[in-house]
């Protein structure tokens, strides 16, 4: 700032004098221009130099910046500081400067940037946190406020970057700015104190899960009309030799050498977890069922209607349709068997619609002689049709390539020839094929001594293994719902296979590399909890039309990061600003959506005085 002097002409005097501004300067394209903050009037009537009129302009410009600017030994004249403190505030009572500006006049050399982490994710994954209440929760069971800081402190970290404790203590203290919005110690970041937080969370499971059942249904007004039950596995990559729940059993994964793990979720259709839990490796899809029914009625929001259970074709055995029936569940399932015996409905009419990719898909009710009153839709889609047939024929061509194989060993010297032996190998092989080789005539020839001579297949005369492709039937216990209904209430079960995606996937639920029980069921029951907050997050965004996967989510809002900001001012002061970088607009807009807030602080600064220079002893 500056006091600008202005000569003045009266004309009907003839008099000739000097009134003063104080201005402001600032470049704009490249021009300097002056900005006028207050008229000072004529201050030559006032004071008798131009020394004491620049002073009276340097303590104006030291009350609006509240930084020192005159020497601190200068003598300031008394009429000097009236007049400053009369002009301060004239400026503050006409709003003619900007108050909130903070200047300083440093050296540019050392400016640094340093100690950049990410917040974007952490930030909206906090206020997820703080919509669910879950440190409320925490804190009526009895937990003290570090105990909870440490316990968001890991959740977050899971949803944000899921790896193992390890890893996890190393993206805390290195890359992420998770502990200043939990205001937990950084430095006290253990892998230990996050197993031990783990495990701790792992206690209040079910009444953790009741909590978070019933708060989200209150706080997006949802009723649990329909829920989907499904199961995935995952493996360990380790031996578990004293392990009660790993057991070797059939892995999705295709991962034979492990042993596995069960984890089975009930969701509802907007995604929301209704009940989970955890079942020994070995253990077969549909002996679950059972289990879960008796707790569905603690977890799921119901006044007159228990809700319709929507589950695949693993699961829908006849035995446990008979007993959802008999707990007066109605249900929605693929039927476990193509029906052979059935006839068209004549009240109803063939209804054609297109899935996503704009194919289309035929449905039709059709009857079926049972005592159940069931119902059975008839489906019919064209893409799953050609992925059946594309099936059939590699399945086809492999069958009919081991029968080649067999024929080799009859034929090679030294082969398999035996009869009995080649009869065992084609029982293998039809095993391994069960749904192409009944299209097929094998024929074994041998010599009458208990010796094959040749093996070949033709295929069945007006057999078609494509004739039923893209062919199935939804069973259901619903009456009054027309075909279409129907249809949309049985692909709600992609919602649950989105579940398993997040979970296996974006949470990094498999492999589990912990080697006991207790902490391998903390590893899940975390990766769980911080679904919670992916699934609040994505819930309110697809309301909104935006529904990207959880990993483009976390890309996105990693692009905003907290930096500090180093400097020395003109009094060798060392400034230090902490404060978060402008959010991009892809960002703003899912704070947006969200209804979030889009930064946790937006400045914070410390001025540290320069050090006092201590004198050498001489001795």
């Amino acid at each position: 700032m500056f006091v600008k002097p202005l000569p003045k002409y009266n004309k009907k005097t003839g008099e000739r004098y000097t009134v003063y501004q104080l201005c402001e300067s600032y470049r704009l394209g490249g021009c300097v221009r002056h900005h006028i903050i207050v008229g000072l009037g004529k201050l030559e009537e006032q004071f008798s130099t131009v020394e004491q009129i620049k002073m009276l302009g340097r303590r104006i410009e030291e009350k609006l910046k509240r930084s020192p600017i005159i020497p601190f030994d200068t003598i300031i004249d008394e009429k000097i500081e009236q007049l400053a403190g009369h002009f301060f505030q004239e400026i503050k009572k006409k709003k003619r400067y900007d108050f909130n500006c903070d200047w300083e006049t440093i050296d540019t050399k050392t400016l640094k940037n340093k100690d950049a982490r990410e917040i974007g994710a952490e930030w909206l994954s906090k206020q997820a946190f703080e919509q669910l209440a879950i440190a409320d929760f925490l804190k009526k069971k009895g937990w003290d406020e570090e105990k909870i800081a440490l316990a968001t402190t890991h959740i977050i970290s899971r949803a944000v970057y899921p790896a193992s404790e390890l890893k996890t203590v190393s993206f805390i203290k290195e890359n992420s700015a998770v502990c200043e919005l939990t205001n937990y110690e950084r430095a006290k970041i253990t892998k230990d104190r996050l197993y031990r937080i783990s495990q701790e969370l792992y206690w209040v499971k079910d009444d953790l899960e009741r909590y978070l059942s019933s708060k989200t249904n209150e706080l997006f007004d949802i009723e649990d009309k329909i829920i989907i039950y499904d199961l995935t596995n995952t493996y360990f990559e380790g031996r578990m030799l004293e392990s009660k729940i790993a057991k070797y059993g059939r892995s999705k994964e295709k991962r034979k050498d492990a042993k596995l793990i069960v984890l089975a979720v009930v969701v509802n259709r907007e995604g929301f977890l209704k009940y989970s839990n955890i079942f020994e490796g070995n253990m077969s899809d549909s002996k679950t069922l059972g289990t879960i029914v008796k707790e569905l009625s603690k977890q799921t929001s119901f006044c007159k209607r228990k809700p319709i259970v929507v589950m695949d074709a693993g699961i829908a055995t006849n035995e446990n349709l008979i007993m959802l029936r008999q707990q007066h569940y109605d249900y929605m399932c693929v039927s476990r068997s193509k029906l052979k015996n059935y006839y068209a409905d004549t009240e109803s009419k063939p209804v054609v619609i297109k899935d996503k990719s704009k194919q289309p898909i035929e449905l039709m009710k059709v009857k079926v002689d049972n005592e159940t009153n069931e119902h059975f839709l008839w489906v019919k889609s064209k893409t799953k049709a050609l992925k059946e047939k594309s099936m059939n024929g590699l399945l086809s061509q492999r069958f009919e390539e081991g029968i080649q194989a067999i024929n080799e060993g009859v034929q090679r010297k030294g082969g398999t020839k035996k009869l009995e032996k080649v009869y065992e190998r084609l029982g293998r092989l039809k095993e391994k094929y069960p749904s192409v080789h009944r299209y097929y005539d094998i024929r074994i020839n041998d010599n009458g001594q208990g010796t094959a001579t040749s093996v070949s297949c033709t295929h069945k005369t007006g057999e078609d293994t494509d004739k039923k492709a893209g062919i199935y039937f939804l069973r259901t216990t619903l009456d009054e719902k027309d075909e279409k209904t129907l249809w949309s209430i049985y692909n709600i079960i992609r919602e649950v296979e989105s579940t398993f995606r997040v979970l296996k996937t974006d949470l990094d639920l498999r492999p589990v590399y912990h080697k006991t029980d207790n902490a391998s069921m903390a590893h899940l029951h975390l990766g769980l909890l911080a679904y919670w907050l992916v699934s609040t997050i994505r819930y309110q965004l697809k309301k909104k039309g935006y529904n990207p996967q959880w990993k483009e989510i976390v890309r996105i809002m990693n692009t905003q990061k907290c930096v500090t900001t180093t400097m020395t001012n003109m009094y060798q002061q060392h400034i230090s600003i902490h404060q978060c970088t402008e959010p991009t607009q892809k960002v703003k807009e899912i704070y947006r959506f969200m209804g979030y807030k889009v930064a946790p602080f937006y400045r914070k600064k410390s001025v540290v005085l320069p050090a006092a220079i201590l004198k050498n002893d001489s001795s």
